[in-house]
């Protein structure tokens, strides 16, 4: 390591924040029904696994333009660059994501927001690799509050398998539709000798009836020295429902 340039050393930082910016994105995008309380932690799940059925059965297309955008900082030097990508969703062929257009560093834009497209476009391809479930995952119940006005359970959540493409830390289950409307995690095992220390927030929320991702922000310190952070708003989404919602008896 000693050898490597001061720029070489960049790269393979950014690389590094990279593998974590892309890990959690996309997490959880699900739906549906009203809610009895107390529940146990196994009950939870189970209707979050329910609803996420639902939605995948009820969503027929969206399409919005997100807005990417990432700061490099350092004692050395700061970069940063936007990209905003049209993504289009149809049930019947899957996810399409387009870069419609791109600004500032190339390095930037090549090692963290094209990747961070692509590792998209590939999840979206196999969803159950990462998805919230018992195969993937090990949750407790930590608690009970109210998140915008709307009852919220929080789950702890631990891989149970330590993955960089799986996530540890807390969500937030809506307590009427049981939609993860958030978390705070981190990447499920170490990224890379290249980072410290990352943390995800990320915001889910109900649009049209279907929980779809709204806001995201990760920060990621490197060891040598620099913090990125990087922020996408998902843009107004154009939803249309491939069926009516089913009656809330018939997913109790």
């Amino acid at each position: 390591m000693k050898g490597l340039s001061f720029t070489r050393r960049i790269n393979y930082a950014l690389e590094a924040a990279a593998d974590a910016f892309l890990t959690c994105i996309g997490f959880a995008q699900i739906q549906a029904y009203s809610s009895p309380a107390p529940l146990s932690e196994e009950q939870i799940v189970d209707r979050m696994q329910m609803h996420d059925r639902a939605q995948m059965e009820m969503l027929g297309s969206y399409q919005a333009l997100r807005h990417y955008a990432i700061t490099y900082r350092s004692t050395f030097k700061t970069l940063t660059a936007r990209m905003d990508v049209e993504v289009r969703y149809d049930a019947s062929s899957g996810k399409i994501l387009r870069i419609v257009s791109e600004s500032g560093s190339h390095t930037l834009r090549e090692r963290v927001l094209q990747r961070a497209v692509d590792s998209e476009k590939e999840a979206s391809l196999n969803r159950g690799a990462t998805a919230l479930t018992n195969a993937n995952y090990k949750f407790h119940l930590f608690g009970r509050e109210t998140v915008t006005g709307r009852p919220a359970y929080i789950l702890d959540v631990e891989p149970i398998t330590p993955s960089k493409s799986l996530c540890r830390g807390r969500i937030w289950v809506d307590g009427i539709d049981f939609a993860v409307a958030g978390m705070e995690v981190q990447p499920g095992k170490n990224l890379s000798f290249w980072i410290s220390s990352t943390v995800i927030h990320h915001i889910n929320a109900d649009i049209g009836g279907f929980w779809l991702p709204q806001q995201h922000w990760s920060e990621t310190k490197v060891c040598i020295g620099g913090t990125a952070v990087m922020t996408i708003d998902y843009g107004t989404y154009q939803i249309v429902p491939q069926q009516m919602r089913p009656m809330v008896s018939e997913l109790r």
